[in-house]
């Protein structure tokens, strides 16, 4: 017999030659047909592989990302064979597994539309029906480019040749199909319950816009149909509140052609995006922190000290002046080392909390690009803590506390994790336990549950990442905090201490926003367009019922304008049904309604853009409860 140990230490005896599927089965039958795949001692195999005595094995299932990439990337095998067998000329250059879904990119005689997708999913079906087994073979190197040279398949050839020497290589076959593949995969094609191709584009070889274009056709699976139908009705909310066109329907940015990733932000998204600082450099002032502004181009002798030059050149823009080198910042952290260098601090300063709203640049491929959310200009809410190894605890907790605090206003709900030691990195020991024990126990401090990515932390410390959740429940990293040892030894960073010597401070880099433009793509996604009232770029439209109430309609208007709320009036000659229609298209919090009745009162009736009539009130009491939604950035707009 064998012995294999199991995630919560307990072990289990298991005949010699036993695959993790059969593992999984003597744990319980429930198990064994939800699993997708095993990690074995660290690794992720598939569940057909046999195990070895001492072995540590988890079995995975489709609640695990690894679990889904294994069965997605399954799939995406299966839309391969389907494809091959419809179109047999076909040249398949790479198919993984992503988030949500699966993509195969492919050179094709003719195109493949989306009116082809029934075809292909047809096929798909009678490939899962099959139940065809999923098989490893491992193959030399010089027989596995002998095969794909005489089939012509110059993507799989170039793969290959570009893997290590020594690197073993395998293909995957389901009945008549074989493929490259590193695996894992599915014990058969037959687990792949419910499935749906989603989209058809354009995709350059390795991303490079110099080589071929091929087809990449993209596509999702599930367990359950069940769990299809609500991807796919998530994905229709999300294709409706798709930042880009309500970008353009609220008139809040644009792109041009002269300047791809380069948004153009319109007067009323600069509202929104004034309103978002002022509520941030409100809170930061609260809590001691100092705002600092420094240069978009700097000398490269400074980005080569940072270590930037040699490490993240190719995602920056570079110019002369005077016969000199210089970069446009992809980062605002050398500027505050520099600015916190111009005085000698004593530990009395610190920790010092310098904050910057810094726009920088990076170097994006025009295929990532996606409206706000991936964008070659964008601004950090920066800031960087000076401080005493001594103060790393308390300040983390009060970050977290101010994290916490501002994604409460936005009806965020979110998780942590806390990324520690990579291979490479730079510091000592001491200075690593001593910064990751800080973090655990300021996160242990506040009873918040996290989950560990073991060695994924920044070369220069660990760090604590804030995943959001919007109202469609996707997951998107924004906040961080991390520490760093490296800067301070890099820039020469001093402060004098109690015993009148000099020590290192460390700087804690940290981020709440993120990118604000992307922070912003998220938020008109989370609110589909609809910012509650504080954020709103029209707060308020005054329509009135007929001609003759249109100079009472303007008093409104500029009551609520002299009162600090952003107004205007409907004075167009459309109807009053359209002019509301259209304020509701434009997602304006309130419509104020006024004729007769109302002028005569000096009211207006209310109405609201989601909860419908709210009845009359005197402008007096309407501007009043108006402020008061807006000073308490009430969420219930």
């Amino acid at each position: 017999m064998i012995t294999v140990k199991l995630p919560d230490g307990s072990a289990r005896e298991l005949a010699p030659g036993s695959s993790a599927l059969d593992l999984a089965a003597a744990i319980g039958p429930r198990l064994a047909k939800a699993a997708t795949g095993a990690s074995i001692n660290g690794e992720v195999k598939s569940l057909t592989t046999p195990l070895a005595d001492g072995d540590t094995v988890a079995i995975l299932t489709f609640d695990t990302r690894a679990g889904q990439d294994v069965f997605r990337h399954s799939c995406a095998h299966v839309m391969a064979t389907a494809i091959m067998r419809l179109r047999p000329n076909t040249k398949l250059a790479i198919g993984p597994a992503i988030e949500d879904g699966f993509y195969y990119d492919m050179e094709l005689e003719a195109p493949i539309t989306e009116e082809d997708f029934a075809a292909i999913e047809a096929e798909m079906a009678k490939v899962v029906q099959e139940d065809q087994a999923f098989n490893r073979i491992d193959v030399k190197r010089d027989d596995a480019l002998a095969h794909f040279r005489e089939t012509d398949d110059t993507y799989k050839v170039e793969l290959i040749e570009d893997l290590p020497a020594d690197a073993p290589i395998t293909y995957y076959q389901n009945g008549d199909f074989t493929d490259l593949c590193r695996g894992p995969h599915l014990p058969s094609t037959g687990r792949i319950k419910a499935f749906k191709l989603l989209s058809v584009a354009g995709a350059y070889w390795r991303g490079d816009e110099k080589r071929q274009m091929l087809t990449r056709i993209y596509g999702t699976a599930f367990p359950s149909k069940k769990e299809l139908d609500e991807y796919v009705a998530m994905r229709a909310e999300a294709e409706k509140r798709d930042h880009r066109k309500l970008g353009r329907q609220l008139d809040l940015f644009s792109f041009q052609p002269y300047g791809p990733g380069f948004p153009f932000f319109h007067p009323k998204g600069v509202i929104v995006w004034n309103e978002l600082m002022s509520f941030w450099r409100e809170e930061h002032v609260k809590r001691g922190y100092s705002e600092i502004r420094t240069p978009i181009i700097l000398d490269r002798v400074l980005w080569e000290k940072s270590g930037h030059w040699d490490h993240y050149k190719e995602n920056m823009y570079f110019t002369q002046i005077d016969e000199r080198d210089f970069a446009v910042k992809p980062m605002n952290c050398p500027g505050s080392m520099l600015v916190f260098k111009t005085d000698l601090r004593s530990y009395r300063d610190l920790p010092l909390r310098m904050a910057e709203v810094g726009t920088v640049h990076r170097h994006e491929k025009s295929g990532v690009l996606h409206g706000l959310t991936r964008v070659r200009m964008f601004t950090q809410d920066d800031a960087h803590l000076f401080l005493t190894p001594e103060q790393i605890q308390d300040e983390v907790i009060g970050i977290i506390d101010f994290i916490g605090h501002v994604y409460t206003m936005f009806g965020f709900e979110y998780g942590v994790e806390l990324s520690t030691r990579p291979a490479k990195s730079v510091g000592s020991d001491e200075n690593w336990e001593l910064a990751t024990k800080a973090l655990r126990d300021a996160l242990d401090a506040k009873g918040m549950p996290y989950k560990v990515n073991a060695g994924d932390g920044a070369f220069y410390g660990p760090k604590i990442d804030f995943h959001i959740r919007d109202s469609l429940k996707r997951s998107w990293q924004c906040a961080t905090i991390q520490l760093d040892f490296s800067m301070p030894e890099l820039f020469d960073l001093e402060y004098i201490g109690p015993d009148g010597n000099r020590h290192r401070p460390v700087v804690i880099h940290r981020v709440i926003y993120g990118s604000i433009e992307r922070f912003l793509g998220i938020l008109i996604e989370h609110f589909a367009g609809a910012f509650p009232l504080w954020l709103a770029p029209v707060q308020a439209v005054v329509v009135p019922v007929a001609d003759a109430f249109d100079n009472y309609a303007k008093h409104v208007r500029d009551r609520l304008q002299q009162a600090g709320l952003r107004a205007e009036a409907d004075l167009s000659p459309d109807t009053m049904k359209y002019k509301i229609r259209e304020a509701q298209t434009r997602q304006i919090p309130y419509m104020l309604v006024v004729g007769e009745r109302e002028q005569a009162s000096m009211s207006a009736a209310i109405r609201h853009r989601r909860k419908g009539d709210l009845g009359a009130q005197t402008l007096d009491a309407l501007i009043a409860k108006l402020k008061e939604e807006v000073a308490t950035r009430a969420l219930d707009s």
